[in-house]
């Protein structure tokens, strides 16, 4: 994959879990310095609905021809509401990034997803997201992938990540998510 300097990346984020429906804010950027868009839906506290309004937020945008890369922060957004990165993928054509500041506690995950419903369909989801890996630095951190090779994955992580380790896209996604709910932006990307 041929990656240029201003590579359209769509950063997905959600906001504080103050209620139990959840904002999810997309940042859509070009590269790490300029911000194109910002795309809005809603979905439920430890529901299952994230990869549907995640692809309908998606496929209703305008700059849906444009977007080269899906960047996700984590499989998992208002709680325990998993999202399927193979159907994200699959349904619309887009590369998907799952980036995370630590690698994850699966066995943990597993143990909090007993007191969910749908369990099963939850934890088969989020291991569908496919093997973790590492990307060394000063602070490493880890991504899953999918449409895309690990090289060019680490080769846009790098270029997005301008003012730290994390990608501006999902910094941005955050930032806005946050100060939309709670009125002033909170805590790390």
């Amino acid at each position: 994959m041929h990656i240029k300097s201003e590579i359209r990346v769509l950063g997905i984020d959600d906001s504080s879990l103050i209620h139990a429906s959840v904002i999810i804010i997309g940042a859509f950027m070009r590269g790490g310095e300029q911000l194109d868009g910002v795309l809005r839906s809603q979905i439920t506290r430890d529901g299952m609905d994230a990869t549907d309004s995640i692809i309908s937020m998606v496929r209703g945008s305008k700059h849906y021809g444009q977007i080269r890369v899906i960047m996700l922060d984590g499989v998992t957004y208002a709680g325990f509401n998993p999202v399927d990165v193979k159907r994200l993928y699959a349904e619309t054509g887009i590369a998907v990034i799952v980036f995370m500041r630590s690698c994850p506690d699966l066995e943990r995950i597993k143990l909090a997803l007993e007191h969910l419903p749908e369990k099963e369909e939850r934890w088969e989801i989020i291991q569908r997201a496919g093997r973790i890996y590492r990307i060394d630095g000063v602070n490493p951190v880890f991504i899953q992938l999918c449409g895309i090779e690990k090289e060019s994955a680490i080769q846009i992580i790098r270029m997005t990540s301008t003012h730290g380790n994390i990608p501006e896209p999902l910094r941005l996604a955050h930032l806005i998510a946050t100060g939309v709910v709670l009125g002033e932006s909170t805590g790390k990307a």
